[in-house]
């Protein structure tokens, strides 16, 4: 029986039971629907269990565990915070895996063993999950932890100023409230998957003594279903080789901007992803670039170099393995010593200088600027994996089935006297042929979704690329017949050059899907207009959707627009609420507590 013909009289359920249980399902991808009813499985066998052995429940209860909290944006931290969980429990030990988003702060005071894997992004800020229980810690709030075991885990970018501030933040508070520290923190940069493990093992050892000592509980294994096997074996560290389709211009001839609608085939992938996931893809560097760098440092293409194992020609190297377009500390000091250029040495003792220097600059135009003679494999040594890049999705499987959309913007731009493109959208945009090969995986982002109850009305603020996720959201509220409302605000410089997805926009409108779209085209009058503009114009509507049980999202540059439009909202509800500044923050506190207010920026 399909669970949406599913009723209170066919089954044990009362009816309250089945709608809150098609409610979850509904915005469940195949793979976590499978993962649940395995769940379920071992916890209907884990209570049959009990009820014959006697005290059972007491003893598990009573166990000690290591309570695991993840921050992540992107799913870096989620995914090392599950290896530690998996680790832990192939030594036996009990865990308790937690998003920081579902955590309740108050039980901090209950906890004895405690890790935190945590992601920065921006200007050193905790992502979107984490950001309650970053400020609950330094707050009046904040519980005494005397005598509690921790240990944390940064994940960050070395080429942004405050690399892993929030893994420092939380350690800090955590002290200050007493708890002791009982592993050195380590704070990894973009290429950490061996450093993880590092870390993870001497975690567990650090932990296991005491957790083992303490442990009375029995391990109840995880029932092994015949629906896992829809999960792909395709992931970050095995990515599929799916066929370029797509790649077309959408913004006017006339356009300061360049955005590319890219499709991008999974067939035969097994891929699966939902409404607000991101895609990474894995790109190649310019060859034309990559010849370069190898003649201006002395080498020879053929020349063999070993990364992490494996051995191939520098030249390849450089083109598929090496980040060369994002600059970031690590690579100039790397090259400095290994060159022992006296300018660049000068430039690794003074952080803000380096922060300068490198901010207009990729690695191609460091090694044009300081050109050397240098060993190919210590070349390679100076630079860092190749990150694949993150696009928000810009459909719905149930739309359009073996195929994944994306909005790109080009990064394009001229400076030391030659023209610059962005790794990904350099490649997607220039150099990819429709039809050859991308390495792609699916990053699901479970804090970024469309409400289980499709009645409820949700607003969706995504200037330029920012658009992406909710083509997505309104592609699969259309193939579920949802009911309830949708309001976009969409922004962009000009009308006519700009309006990415106009049509299918306009063509939504006329159907009904669309409830209400409100654009703001900042070039198109004297005076600029933003959607935080368009936000304060339709002020009262808005907060009276919000009072209605609205969502609302955000999608696009965390920087600026993110924080314009958050207090913009905060205007809103002060004006239209009755309520003061601190009330304001409050109440979207609140929201995002109980995922009504979400983002996806970057």
């Amino acid at each position: 029986m399909l669970l949406g013909q599913l009723s209170a009289a066919a089954s044990p359920l009362t009816q309250e039971q089945v709608q809150k249980l098609q409610g979850l399902v509904a915005e469940l991808n195949p793979i976590q629907q499978a993962w649940v009813s395995g769940y379920l499985t071992a916890n209907a066998n884990s209570a049959i269990l009990g009820a014959t052995t006697p005290g059972a429940a007491v003893q598990a209860g009573e166990a000690a565990s290591l309570t695991i909290l993840y921050g992540s944006q992107t799913g870096n931290a989620k995914s090392v915070a599950t290896q530690l969980k998996d680790q832990a429990q192939s030594r036996g030990l009990a865990v308790n895996l937690v998003n920081m988003a579902d955590y309740k702060p108050n039980n901090l005071k209950k906890e004895k063993y405690l890790t935190v894997v945590v992601s920065t992004y921006g200007e050193g800020e905790p992502p979107e999950d984490a950001e309650n229980l970053h400020e609950f810690l330094a707050s009046k709030k904040a519980p005494k932890l005397e005598g509690v075991k921790v240990a944390v885990l940064g994940l960050g970018d070395s080429s942004y100023e405050f690399f892993c501030q929030t893994a420092i933040d939380f350690e800090q508070r955590l002290q200050k409230l007493g708890a002791d520290v009982i592993l050195e923190r380590a704070d990894l940069d973009v290429d950490y998957d061996a450093l993880a493990t590092q870390w993870i093992n001497s975690a567990l050892d650090a932990f296991e003594p005491e957790l083992s000592a303490q442990s009375s509980a029995q391990v109840i294994p995880m029932a092994t279903l015949g629906g896992a096997a829809t999960t792909s074996q395709y992931n970050k560290q095995n990515p599929f080789a799916a066929e370029l389709s797509v790649v077309q211009k959408i913004t006017g001839r006339d356009s300061t901007k360049d955005v590319r609608h890219v499709e991008i085939s999974l067939e035969e992938s097994g891929l699966t992803y939902t409404a607000g996931d991101a895609l990474g893809v894995y790109f190649l560097n310019d060859e034309t670039l990559v010849d370069e760098i190898i003649a201006l440092t002395g080498n020879s293409a053929a020349s063999e170099v070993t990364l992490a194992a494996e051995t191939l020609t520098l030249r390849d190297a450089l083109i598929e393995k090496l980040e060369l377009t994002q600059s970031y500390p690590g690579f100039v000091e790397k090259y400095a010593q290994a060159t022992n250029n006296a300018e660049l040495l000068a430039l690794t003792e003074d952080k803000a200088a380096m922060r300068e220097f490198i901010e207009p600059r990729q690695i191609f135009d460091i090694i044009r600027q300081y050109p050397a003679t240098i060993d190919a494999q210590s070349l390679a040594d100076c630079a860092r994996k190749l990150q694949a890049r993150l696009y928000s999705i810009a459909s719905s499987q149930s739309e359009v089935e073996e195929e994944v959309h994306l909005t790109v913007g080009v990064v394009e731009f001229d400076i030391f006297g030659s023209q610059h493109l962005g790794g990904c959208s350099g490649y997607l945009a220039h150099r990819a042929e429709e039809g050859s090969k991308v390495k792609v995986f699916v990053e699901h982002n479970d804090n970024f979704r469309l409400p289980a109850n499709p009645e409820t009305p949700i607003i969706m603020v995504g200037p330029g690329t920012g658009i992406a996720p909710f083509r997505a959201f309104l592609q699969e509220r259309d193939s579920q017949g949802a009911e309830g409302k949708n309001w976009l605000f969409f922004g962009n410089p000009h009308f006519t050059q700009d309006f990415l997805y106009q049509v299918e926009i306009q063509s939504y409108l006329k159907s009904g899907l669309l409830t209400q779209c409100d654009v703001a085209f900042s070039r198109d009058q004297a005076q600029k207009v933003y959607v935080q503009d368009k936000l304060r114009k339709q002020g009262e509507q808005v907060f009276s959707w919000l009072e209605q049980g609205a969502h609302f999202y955000i999608c696009g540059d965390a920087n600026r627009m993110a924080k314009d439009v958050h207090q913009a909202l905060i205007d809103i509800i002060i004006e239209h609420g009755g309520k003061d500044a601190e009330q304001a923050e409050q109440y979207l506190k609140d929201l995002r507590s109980n995922n009504r207010y979400q983002k996806d920026v970057y």
